[in-house]
């Protein structure tokens, strides 16, 4: 009904069929608390339909789930109705919850839509979906139901196999925790218990009732337990192929090792020049090399030389289809699921030292003053001279002894320049504590650390972030002479939710940090400040890194915002072929626009779709990283149930409080079943505080746990409260529980309990 069209009269009149169950229709939802009989209906219509009329179009409504009957006859409305006219149908992508409902992210929409469990139908993470939505009476979000899975994202999955008389159960555990049916045909030689490969086939004739999604096992992998058969998992259970197809391996294994006169001929010869990579101590593939060179009146020129890959992957070849729809190297643990064969990214295009290879550089002068005056950009040939690993430059950066510690010195200078300016110009720094483990020969983890970062680590990562930025730089000036648009490989970062920026600033505010976010330039500073803070602040320690997740996501697209986080305006991804395939779509392009006078237009829908794709696939290896290490923190912790520990509170919860241990990193929970007293919630779920002795617990505070038990299935480590936070006992004593606030009692207290709202044995 058009919203100018005017209600007609119906006081004292008798309706049709259709005007009638509209009539009911509006009554009840003017008055959504109410309930109401036929009789009842008629009297406050003031119709002259019948009872039985009004019990036919009252039935109508239930039918179509727009009432809903209660005692006595009387009806109420569904305040989850919503009339067809009010629907909408979309197309958008599955981000799965461990509960089951998902939320679907629509394209152009900026608020992603609720789906339930019961509506998400047989839709998994990632898939691209059909769906109609709407938003309920009384609710700020939409709600939706699946109607239709358009494109899987993944269809392979590795899981444990559970049979029945009539049908066989997959259950996939991980990230994502779900069940595919199989046909008993359809198992191959796998036996119940059994780890095995399923392929999702939505064709398969496995029993109708059932409504989880169908399959076919494709390979079994044997017996579970095995700590490597769970990292096959992982890599399969986000979408990643462990093996290369035959046609891949055939046609990297032909690509010739040599580099002839012809080809050295074309480009610009930096063999003579010094030149050196600085990589991890087990690294295989070294894609990037720095070079040094005096030049007169005091300039300098340093080059940043990127393995040529795009030179070995054609477009259109197996090779190039593998490498997009992988689209990166995915780093477990104690594997790398690359994105490049062997042969290309070990050998034709690591930069080995002692080696000529063939490389995409970017050439830069620098002045007295360490600004950079000139900049080249082009195909080259190197010979690298030394292979340091990172620990390696860095003793000669700190001692002055070794090979090439002047060289080695005044990189390490320019790279502080670049990093003053950038900072000072809004970049903020993103760096965080990297959990990496010493493991033996099995794969079994034997120590858990935080990396450290040094001058050496910091030295590469600032000339690749200049050569990401002068590439996307040289793109976008282009642009601009020409007046013309040429569609490119961009990496950006949009500018903080400014609602998201002010809640964390509440949070941090009960913390003691103030934040200032009144424009994006003072929120980068803020961010900036609270990570120099969490130094020293072990409250603010566990802030930081929910700062850097409450910002926008970086991702690959043609449109070109800038990148807020770094500061800078232009910026890509070339300083890494081997593993990104967003930087061999970069080399292409920049190859073909770099011709003085050149403007080569790139196909800009084709480009932005193979974008989505590649930041797709970037989420999901950075998943399957976070999993494998979650799987070890717990693996590593097995060893050590029944022992103590000092940790740090990080986060406080409806179930329990989370902790994570002061030496080894690994993070587990303590139930409110496993606390030394009931506790109440504060604030903010900032602290909890103990009914019998008023003891606080708060963000931050150093406590000391037992490990009760590990799961390594649901990657969960379980402790419980040895002793809490050294503190003054008046600090505690002042609380005054506000009214209703939870509280989490005992296991042991609940018998006497029963009016309380029990949350303690709770899961999310």
């Amino acid at each position: 009904m058009s919203k100018n069209k005017k209600k007609p009269k119906i006081k004292g009149r008798k309706l049709s069929a259709k005007d009638l169950q509209r009539a009911v229709l509006r009554l009840f939802q003017r008055h959504p608390g109410k309930q109401y009989n036929p009789r009842q209906v008629i009297a406050k219509l003031k119709i002259t339909n019948n009872k039985d009329a009004v019990q036919y179009a009252i039935e109508q409504l239930v039918a179509d789930n727009a009432l809903y009957a209660k005692d006595k006859f009387k009806y109420q409305i569904n305040r989850e109705y919503v009339a067809e006219s009010d629907q909408k149908t979309a197309e958008g992508k599955v981000d799965m919850t461990r509960s089951g409902a998902a939320y679907i992210v629509i394209e152009g929409r900026e608020e992603d839509v609720y789906v339930s469990p019961k509506n998400v139908k047989n839709a998994l993470n990632g898939d691209k979906v059909k769906i109609r939505y709407w938003k309920p009476r009384g609710r700020h979000k939409a709600e939706g139901e699946v109607l239709e899975v358009l494109q899987r994202a993944t269809e392979h999955f590795v899981g444990i196999l559970q049979l029945f008389p009539r049908f066989g159960i997959v259950a996939i555990e991980g990230n994502q925790t779900m069940e595919i049916a199989v046909e008993l045909e359809d198992i191959q030689t796998a036996e119940n218990g059994d780890m095995v490969v399923v392929k999702l086939n939505e064709d398969a004739e496995v029993n109708s009732r059932i409504s989880r999604p169908k399959g076919i096992i494709t390979s079994v992998l044997g017996a579970p337990g095995s700590s490597s058969l769970d990292m096959q998992a992982i890599l399969i259970n986000n979408g990643f192929n462990i093996d290369f197809p035959p046609e891949v391996v055939k046609e990297s294994e032909e690509l010739s090792t040599e580099i002839t006169e012809e080809e050295i001929a074309k480009r610009r010869d930096f063999r003579e020049t010094l030149t050196f990579t600085i990589d991890p101590l087990t690294a295989k593939d070294f894609d990037d090399a720095l070079s040094y060179k005096k030049l007169e009146d005091g300039q300098f020129e340093i080059g940043v030389h990127i393995a040529d890959v795009s030179h070995y992957v054609q477009p259109k070849t197996a090779l190039d289809n593998e490498a997009y729809k992988r689209s990166t190297s995915v780093y477990l643990v104690d594997r790398v699921c690359p994105m490049l064969p062997e042969k290309i990214s070990n050998e034709l295009c690591s930069l080995r030292p002692h080696e000529d290879k063939l490389t995409f550089s970017a050439a830069f002068v620098f002045d007295k003053e360490m600004k950079v005056v000139r900049r080249w950009f082009g195909k080259a040939i190197i010979h690298s001279d030394r292979r340091f690993t990172y620990e390696e430059a860095q003793e000669v950066l700190e001692s002055g002894e070794g090979d090439h510690p002047e060289e080695l010195q005044l990189l390490n200078n320019v790279a502080k320049k670049l990093r003053e300016r950038r900072f000072k110009h809004g970049s903020i720094d993103f760096s965080s504590e990297e959990v990496r483990f010493r493991l033996d020969e099995d794969g079994t983890p034997l120590e858990v650390y935080v990396k450290e970062r040094k001058d050496a680590h910091m030295l590469v990562e600032d000339f690749m972030l200049l050569a990401n930025r002068e590439v996307a730089g040289f793109i976008g000036k282009k642009e601009k002479a020409r007046n013309k648009t040429i569609p490119f490989v961009y990496r950006v970062h949009d500018e903080p939710d400014p609602d998201k920026a002010l809640e964390l600033s509440l949070f941090a505010k009960a913390l003691g940090f103030e934040m200032d976010v009144s424009t994006s330039e003072a929120i980068a500073k803020s961010y900036n400040m609270l990570i120099t803070r969490a130094e020293t602040d072990p409250a603010l320690k566990m802030l930081a890194p929910l700062a850097i997740r409450t910002m926008a996501k970086a991702v690959y697209t043609t449109n070109n915002i800038g990148h807020y986080g770094l500061g800078f305006e232009y910026y890509s991804h070339f300083t890494s072929p081997i593993r990104r395939y967003s930087d061999v779509l970069t080399h292409r392009i920049l190859e073909l626009n770099l011709p003085k006078g050149s403007m080569h237009i790139v196909n800009g829908n084709e480009l932005e779709e193979k974008c989505k794709h590649i930041s797709n696939q970037e989420r999901r290896a950075t998943d399957a990283e976070r999993e494998s290490i979650k799987y070890k923190q717990v693996e590593f912790m097995e060893k050590h149930v029944g022992e103590e520990f000092a940790g740090v509170v990080n986060g406080i919860a409806d179930f329990g409080v989370f902790v994570e241990l002061t030496e080894s990193h690994c993070e587990g929970m303590i139930s409110y079943d496993n606390m030394d007293q009931p506790y109440d919630m504060g604030d903010g779920r900032l602290s909890i505080h103990g009914r019998h002795d008023g003891q606080q617990i708060k963000m931050g505070d150093e406590i000391r746990v037992k490990i009760l038990e590990t799961d390594i299935k649901r990657r969960r480590i379980e402790m419980a409260l040895v002793e809490g936070p050294k503190r003054d006992p008046q600090e505690a004593s002042t609380f005054v529980r506000p009214k209703n606030k939870p509280s989490f009692p005992r296991k042991s207290d609940r018998s006497n309990d029963k009016g309380r709202r029990r949350t303690g044995n709770r899961r999310k």
